[in-house]
């Protein structure tokens, strides 16, 4: 049986604009979403916490929420401080959205439960209306189609080999500057 430890040390209530965002926070967050958030913070307000893990100085470095914290900074916000060390925290960092984008839907349940949602924010409205028949987040819709879907556009390109990266380089400038569109790639 495998054994799973609590990492949770306290729920704490923090000035968002104390918490520490984490420098290798590789999210980034499109106005609509930001929107959507504003909406839902408005409709409904804070109703998950924000993740942290504590410094050795005492201060708080996000690992999940900085979005909330960005656009709530006055707001003291329910943060889960986390015992991990920084190796843990750049894991959980890296791996908590993809984790939750894994899950699948169930479009029956799903028309059900919008059938009772109602919003007068007309970006929470259009995040609503995205959500029935996407299988998943709209940055995936691309690779879910077929190959019978999938139009390429005819386009004429040519592939230099090149010896090492250095002669790459003095190509890709040098084609760059005769005006061609260009893309590296090393395989």
């Amino acid at each position: 049986m495998m054994k799973i430890r609590d990492r949770i040390k306290e729920l704490r209530r923090v000035k968002a604009s104390q918490l520490q965002p984490h420098p290798k926070n590789w999210r980034t967050h499109p106005s609509a979403q930001q929107d959507a958030l504003r909406g839902v913070l408005a409709e409904i307000g804070y109703a998950a916490a924000l993740l942290a893990r504590e410094r050795s100085d005492g201060t708080l470095e996000l690992i999940d929420g900085h979005l909330r914290a960005e656009i709530t900074p006055d707001t003291e916000v329910p943060v889960l401080v986390l015992d991990l060390d920084e190796g843990e925290a750049a894991k959980l960092l890296a791996l908590h959205d993809p984790l939750a984008r894994m899950a699948g839907s169930n479009d029956d349940v799903l028309a059900e439960l919008l059938g009772e949602v109602e919003t007068e924010n007309d970006a929470v409205q259009a995040l609503l209306d995205g959500l029935l028949g996407e299988p998943e987040a709209a940055e995936t819709e691309a690779a879910a189609k077929t190959e019978k879907d999938l139009v390429i556009p005819e386009a004429f390109q040519v592939v230099i080999e090149c010896r090492d990266e250095a002669e790459q380089q003095a190509v890709f400038e040098q084609m760059t500057r005769d005006g061609y569109t260009c893309r590296l790639l090393t395989l």
